[in-house]
């Protein structure tokens, strides 16, 4: 199974890398790992994950306050959003 970002969850990944580098150099790079290992934990096993919606399941990111939004879309992964746990829930719903 392959994976693919949504363009703005993509964007939402590479401002977060870019927020933890700023704040220490090294961290964008930890921050882009733990996101890289729960993309891949979804890919290895993509339904263990709840749903928060109607087709989106959510997986949450170890170390930082972050969960991976996603939908099956046949063969493939669609990561819907990189999203801060502690920010606005609904802000990826119209995607």
């Amino acid at each position: 199974m392959t994976f693919s970002f949504h363009p703005e969850a993509e964007r939402e990944f590479t401002e977060a890398v870019e927020y933890y580098e700023r704040r220490e150099s090294g961290l964008g790079y930890d921050f882009s790992m733990e996101v890289f290992a729960t993309i891949q934990n979804i890919i290895n096993h993509p339904n263990a994950w709840p749903f928060i919606a109607e087709d989106v399941r959510r997986c949450l990111v170890n170390r930082f306050p972050y969960g991976a939004l996603y939908s099956i879309e046949h063969d493939e992964i669609l990561i819907l959003a990189i999203m801060h746990l502690r920010r606005n829930p609904d802000h990826w719903k119209k995607r």
